[in-house]
């Protein structure tokens, strides 16, 4: 195993939400000091050994694998460290952890979020590690391993005068920023309705390829809210002024995203079950500051919460 450092797509894998509050000397969903715009760099997965029983459910003869992430967001998920070379974030350590567990070398390619799942099928990736919420739509064409518990929330400016949202048709005439090919985006489109259910103006869904394109649309007034991940949400509203969390909306198991019918998902179940057992996994989470998502045991392609 590499450090991680920029990536190519020959590059070998070097490594893309949770609960945390902030206040008076305490610390933010990042671990770090609230304002501080440093991340994280404590190591927590360099002393992890592999684990020869967890190694033996892997395909015979499996050395190596590619793994498909998606760059650009913010802590806990990939983002680059200050050297604009290497890459960091919890879904990152998750992957070099369950890498060391079982023994293999990872090759990583970069790709678009909402570009990743479609492409397992093809073979081109052996599996997606960037924060993927198992839901039932994804299930019937991907298999998961779960790793965390993350799921959907909502922020806005401070100067909004919503101050939380439980129900959609709170969304209704407001412009909703949100991130290409998530379920975010898969949320908002398919209950459109229920504004005109209400008889009351639609929301609009504003999509971007990136998060900072879309912060910088609410931070400039052409959103009125954004919708993503609880954990991200979390760790922006900490680092960024004049924004605030509106709270969470629906829970999600997050998990390792695969071809339907892999064989390796055994041995990731199995990875993620000895971190779980060997303290790596609360070291993680602790670095991270998303304990509030922790999870009791992974599980291989679970119906979506509905919670």
């Amino acid at each position: 195993m590499l450090p991680f450092a920029m990536i190519t797509s020959a590059t070998l894998f070097l490594t893309a939400c949770g609960s945390g509050s902030t206040g008076p000397g305490g610390t933010d969903a990042s671990g770090v000091a609230a304002g501080s715009d440093e991340v994280p760099t404590t190591d927590v997965v360099s002393a992890e050994r592999k684990d020869e029983a967890a190694a033996r459910l892997l395909p015979a003869g499996t050395t190596s694998l590619t793994v498909a992430i998606s760059v650009g967001g913010t802590p806990p998920g990939t983002t680059y460290l200050s050297d604009g070379r290497t890459l960091t974030g919890q879904d990152v350590d998750f992957t070099k952890a369950v890498a060391k567990v079982l023994g293999i070398r990872l090759k990583v390619e970069q790709a678009s979020f909402e570009a990743i799942l479609p492409a397992l099928d093809s073979g081109k990736y052996d599996f997606g590690a960037s924060n993927f919420g198992v839901t039932d739509e994804r299930r019937r064409t991907v298999d998961f391993v779960t790793y965390i518990n993350d799921g959907q929330g909502f922020a806005a400016r401070k100067d909004s005068k919503l101050s939380g949202i439980t129900d959609l048709k709170q969304l209704c005439g407001l412009n909703v920023a949100t991130t290409a090919g998530t379920t975010f985006e898969a949320t908002l489109e398919e209950n459109k309705h229920v504004c005109a259910d209400a008889g009351r103006k639609a929301y609009q869904v504003q999509t971007y390829a990136d998060q900072s394109a879309m912060w910088s649309s609410v931070q400039q007034g052409r959103s009125d809210v954004v919708m993503s991940t609880i954990n991200g949400l979390r760790y922006a509203v900490a680092h960024q002024p004049g924004v605030k969390f509106l709270g969470k909306f629906h829970r999600l198991d997050v998990g390792f995203a695969f071809k339907k019918g892999t064989k390796l998902a055994p041995a990731f179940q199995a990875a993620v079950n000895r971190l779980l057992s060997d303290g790596t996994y609360g070291r993680i989470l602790d670095k991270w500051g998303t304990t509030g998502s922790a999870i009791v045991e992974s599980r291989i392609s679970p119906p979506e919460l509905k919670s």
